[in-house]
């Protein structure tokens, strides 16, 4: 259906998995729950710097967070766009920071927009909930941010509505020099985030491999629950047209009547057969 399998993302090259399951959901909750974070923060955004620099952000960010989290998670299936929607809250911060002279709460907006970051990303710790697509998605949008969102200085804009004597003489650039700087800073970043992250994702790599805390960023176990979210395995045994498949977890077997299973066939019936 176009969840984020990464084995099949990489053993069988359907990387458009990385943008689809953005567009799929866990349910009814889930769905209405990304559903009116959207409202919330697409809105004001879309308002004031258009549908189509608003989506092309959205996207990338989403393609940031499926793709950190490929990098993280290899035996799971994840679906929403919960990335996406990180990347519009970090496109925010990062907004505020490259037009930082047109503010005029400057600390009351940043203390206020850190505090609702910082919730966000710390309900990522519960299980069952992909952190590393919000972390990956906030990071891209917050770098994307700066590209898409810049704005020009008011000096810049209030010299077009004056004569031409006085433009000539007292002309201001578009931009300052702090954006100019943060513009081309980011858009590096980007380009070596995105095609160093698919490289590594193609060849296979493992993130938890070179950070074995990193998991902690996604799960942190306590007493009231665990992190533990491996697939169920089985043991199977395979005679004539008939499948045999027993659950490592609760030792149910069941029998199916299949012929030449490949494997993920029989990773769908184990999971089936740890829950019937």
């Amino acid at each position: 259906m176009g969840a984020l399998d990464v084995n099949k993302v990489v053993h069988e090259h359907q990387g458009w998995r990385l943008i689809t399951c953005m567009w799929l959901h866990g349910g009814v909750f889930h769905l209405l729950a990304n559903m009116l974070s959207l409202l919330v923060i697409g809105i004001r955004l879309e308002r004031e710097f258009g549908f189509i620099r608003i989506g092309l952000l959205y996207i990338i960010a989403g393609l940031g967070g499926s793709l950190f989290s490929a990098l993280f998670i290899k035996s799971n299936i994840s679906v929403g766009a919960s990335g996406a929607l990180f990347g519009l809250l970090g496109s925010m911060l990062s907004e505020l920071i490259i037009n930082w002279t047109i503010y005029a709460n400057k600390l009351g907006v940043l203390v206020t927009l850190m505090i609702i970051i910082v919730i966000n990303l710390a309900v990522g710790i519960l299980p069952h909930v992909d952190n590393f697509a919000h972390i990956g998605g906030f990071m891209s949008g917050f770098l994307l941010g700066f590209v898409f969102l810049i704005r020009p200085q008011f000096g810049w804009v209030s010299q077009r509505y004056t004569s031409s004597a006085y433009s000539s003489r007292s002309a201001k650039p578009k931009f300052k020099v702090y954006q100019m700087v943060l513009w081309v800073i980011s858009l590096i970043l980007l380009i070596i985030g995105f095609t160093a992250g698919l490289v590594m994702l193609f060849r296979g790599v493992d993130l938890n491999d070179h950070c074995p805390w990193c998991h902690y960023m996604s799960c942190l176990p306590t007493s009231r629950w665990s992190c533990n979210t491996e697939p169920v395995s089985c043991m199977s045994e395979q005679t004539s047209n008939q499948l045999t498949l027993t659950c490592s977890n609760s030792n149910k077997t069941r029998s199916y009547s299949l012929s030449n299973p490949n494997t993920y066939q029989i990773q769908g019936l184990c999971s089936r057969s740890a829950v019937d």
